[in-house]
């Protein structure tokens, strides 16, 4: 008795582009059009089982249509029943459906397209279970063409590995499977073009089912003797080879022979091999070195024999597009005109003289001699004074690309030398990576930062840009990513620090000090006139008719609201009174637009005036009284009203108002600052007391000054040196306890407090002092004394007492401050004292002293 398999009248649909489904064979289907998904959601999803679950798979008419396109669909179709759903919902839907086909059918009429479809079909074959039914209608014909079909059949699957799981499985499998579904499985199984499949699929009638699947088992059965007969050949050879003593003999005909079964892979191997030929191009037209060509077309030849599925196949093409892309042979001209060079340096900074000197003796050289190789300057500063902004000017007037690289907080050397190509995460260095991206070979690079550089397991950064900042050495830098040497010797380095003590010394010894110690106040104003006043006014949208702030206003703000080397609080409290008068301007403007809507125009203006008056600023100063037509000045109220009190005041004539207090000179990483030095006498042990968190060499100091001190008393008219301390205890102290303080530089100024505090005289107020001493009492040099009396000029301070051989440094110091200031030189603790004290010191022999002429 026969079962037949009925399927029903409606069948919702799902469409497949790029395979078509057989009956009797299973396959796995993407979901990934619109309808289909809505499909799979609306029948599938919100049933509790699948095992009843038929649909309509439906191939297109071709490969090439779109699963979208419902013109293109195809008449005949296999009814399948949905064995698997998998997917997920997140983070958007995607699933696969494993079906298996039942019967084919023909679809009547599409009766819905939305939101998935479902059509009217009609079933086309009977699956039953006997084959005697078929063999009666068709006679002997269809049962040759069977036992054929099931001998070549069995040829197939003997033809392949028994010892392979799936092949056993699929030769039992054949062996009990009725004769009416060979054609559909086995057409299934082999390999069979999307057309040579959809013919199979439109056979209803069994016999030319047969015509058309015969033909495609016989094809594969032909491959898989070639292939095997290959296989054999190139053993056979091989054997051969090795008794000839060649081990990598190779038959000629085995490779047109796997070409021949593999064409499948030609398109993708000609893209590949299309894209590889581009990029050789490339490299031949970058003009690399000798050396570095050979390197890549090495790269090259290992590219085209390896697979493109290989991991290192991506290593290799990344390495090989830097290769081409970095600029070997090409650079930018340099603009070499000294005059015009001077112009546009001026314009953009002011002062900076010995930096711009610098630099235009590059230009000069430059213009004389094109194979000048670029120097390494490195700008130490103070903050704020223009370091990195000197460097994108010196880039705009040469006419060259600019390159910044921070270093502040690098702390692996791979970030400057790159990483080896020996994992996939590898990539060249900062100083490659920067050349890549400017596109020349002489860039201005400005190295930002270089004294913040960290040390940590993965090497020390430092001692990698040795060779980067060397002469001599950078025009054969090697980048552990290129392993190929790059010239560098065109480039221009500008490298940037606050402080030379953290910078080792051997990187040192391969820069160019330009030491840029900080601005006066003549200077800052200037700077405020020229440029960071028309900034803010930019920044803000403000403009000289709406806001003027006159130079007595911005000299108050450098004197009383900053005290430091640079101009960056400076533009930020310029700032903070552009924010205040852009919001009284925006109100003015808001108020205007609402009164012209509600006040005659006769009483217009004056109503304007009367709302003009800038309500958190002076009411009293008429400078500030204005209409908004006219311009808001800023006067010393004003300032006041929003900046608040001042924050700097003179403290000196204050602090010395008592014996044993004195001003020290002090340099910071910020610029040169005063620093206050204060002792007392009182009941004790007789100990020395410090405090104010010094560092060992400032102990010392005091220790020194201390006995200095005690060995001249009689000298001094002190009595001797044990009364001095005799059932007392000497207290030192460092006010700003909080911050650390260390440096040669205090031995002098300690000695004087202690004179100070034991003869009760007062140092005078205008006085500040800076040196070394010895145990005999000698005055040595020290550094930093261009920013110490900077520092001592911002203070108000205009007398200074100086170690005599540091009398050299006052070249460096502005006329305008020197002009302003007097300056003694001493050579012994003597001359300190005669100095520090009104009308010298009266145990001390008197020394005619000259005021400074410099």
């Amino acid at each position: 008795m026969a079962s037949t398999i009925s399927i029903p009248r409606r069948l919702p649909l799902l469409v497949v582009a790029d395979n078509v489904l057989l009956p009797g064979s299973s396959m796995r289907i993407p979901v990934r059009n619109m309808k289909n998904m809505n499909m799979v959601k609306s029948r599938l999803m919100s049933r509790s089982t699948l095992s009843s679950t038929i649909i309509g798979v439906i191939p297109q008419e071709s490969k090439d249509d779109q699963e979208d396109d419902m013109s293109s669909l195809h008449s005949i179709g296999t009814a399948a029943v949905v064995v698997q759903v998998t997917g997920t919902n997140w983070p958007r839907p995607s699933y696969t459906l494993l079906v298996t086909g039942l019967c084919r059918f023909k679809m009547e009429t599409l009766l819905q397209e939305s939101p998935y479809l479902v059509a009217s079909v009609t079933q086309l074959d009977k699956l039953s279970e006997d084959f005697d039914e078929f063999t009666k209608k068709h006679g002997g014909d269809l049962d040759n063409l069977a036992d054929n079909f099931r001998e070549q059949a069995g040829k197939l699957v003997d033809m392949l590995d028994i010892s392979i799981p799936v092949v056993a499985k699929l030769k039992k499998m054949l062996e009990n499977l009725p004769s009416q579904h060979l054609p559909d499985i086995c057409a299934a199984i082999v390999k069979a073009s999307y057309a040579e499949k959809i013919q199979v699929l439109d056979a209803v009638d069994l016999n030319e089912r047969f015509k058309k699947a015969l033909p495609l088992l016989m094809r594969q059965i032909e491959g898989l003797t070639l292939l095997q007969k290959a296989r054999k050949d190139r053993v056979g050879v091989e054997i051969v080879a090795r008794k000839k003593g060649d081990p990598f003999g190779r038959p000629g005909n085995m490779k047109r022979a796997l070409n021949k079964i593999s064409t499948d892979l030609d398109d993708d191997d000609d893209a590949d091999s299309d894209e590889i030929n581009d990029l050789e191009q490339k490299i031949k037209s970058a003009h690399m070195p000798e050396h570095a060509l050979k390197a890549v077309m090495k790269e090259i030849k290992r590219l085209k024999k390896m697979p493109q599925q290989m991991p290192e196949h991506a290593m290799i093409r990344n390495y090989l597009e830097l290769m081409s892309e970095l600029p070997w042979s090409k650079s930018s001209k340099d603009i070499l005109d000294i005059e015009q060079a001077r112009r546009d340096l001026d314009v953009d900074h002011y002062g900076l003289e010995k930096l711009k000197k610098r630099v235009l003796e590059y230009f000069a050289i430059r213009q004389l001699k094109n194979s000048l190789k670029g120097p390494i300057l490195c700008f130490v500063g103070p903050p704020g004074v223009g370091k990195t902004s000197i460097g994108r000017s010196i880039a705009q007037t040469l006419g060259r690309e600019f390159h910044r690289i921070s270093f502040g907080g690098v702390c692996d050397q791979s970030d400057i030398r790159g990483h080896r190509r020996t994992y996939i995460g590898s990539m060249p260095g900062r100083i490659i990576h920067g050349i890549r991206l400017v596109g020349t070979n002489n860039p201005v690079f400005l190295l930002d930062e270089v004294d913040k550089l960290g040390k940590s397991l993965h090497g020390d950064p430092a001692a990698a840009l040795l060779e980067v900042l060397d002469p001599e050495q950078n025009n054969t830098f090697t980048d552990h990513y290129l392993n190929v040497p790059f010239d560098l010797s065109q480039v221009l380095f500008i490298a940037t620090a606050n402080n030379m003590a953290t910078i080792p010394a051997a990187l040192l010894d391969r820069m160019e000090l330009i030491q840029i110690p900080g601005y006066t106040q003549e200077e800052k104003c200037n700077i405020a006139t020229r440029h960071l006043i028309s900034k803010q006014f930019k920044e803000h949208g403000l403009t000289a008719e709406q806001l003027q702030i006159p130079v007595d206003s911005t000299k108050m703000i450098i004197s009383k609201y900053t005290r430091e080397a640079g101009v960056r609080n400076l533009e930020r409290k310029i700032g903070a009174v552009c924010r205040a008068v852009a919001v009284r301007v925006a109100e003015g403007m808001s108020k205007s637009k609402q009164e012209k809507r509600e006040t005659p125009k006769s009483e217009e203006k004056k109503q304007v005036i009367n709302n003009s008056l800038p309500e958190n600023l002076s009411q009293d100063a008429t400078t500030m009284a204005h209409p908004p037509e006219m311009p808001i000045c800023i006067d010393e109220a004003a300032i006041k009203d929003i900046l608040g009190p001042p924050q700097f005041e003179s403290e000196v004539s204050q602090r010395l108002v008592q014996p044993g207090v004195a001003v020290g000179l002090a340099w910071t990483v910020m610029g040169g600052e005063i620093m206050f030095v204060e002792a007392t006498r009182m009941d004790g042990e007789g100990k020395l007391i410090l405090t104010g968190q010094l560092g060992d060499v400032m102990k010392e100091s005091a220790n020194l000054a201390m006995n200095w001190v005690r060995a001249n008393a009689k000298k001094l008219t002190f009595g001797n040196g044990k009364s001095l301390l005799a059932g007392k205890d000497i207290h030192i102290h460092f006010p700003a306890g909080a911050v650390g303080k260390d440096g040669p530089s205090a031995g002098v100024t300690i000695a004087t407090v202690l004179v100070s505090l034991f003869s009760g005289q007062l140092v005078r107020s205008d006085t500040a002092m800076t040196g070394e001493i010895t145990l005999r009492g000698l005055v040595l040099p020290v550094g930093g004394i261009k920013e110490k009396v900077l520092g001592a000029h911002r203070a108000g301070i205009r007398r200074v007492i100086l170690p005599k051989r540091n009398m050299k440094d006052l070249y460096e110091i502005p006329n305008n401050v020197k002009g302003e200031m007097s300056f003694i030189f001493a050579s012994q603790l003597e001359d300190v004292l005669n100095a520090a004290f009104d009308n010298g010191f009266p145990a001390l022999p008197m020394e005619d002293v000259t005021p400074s002429k410099l």
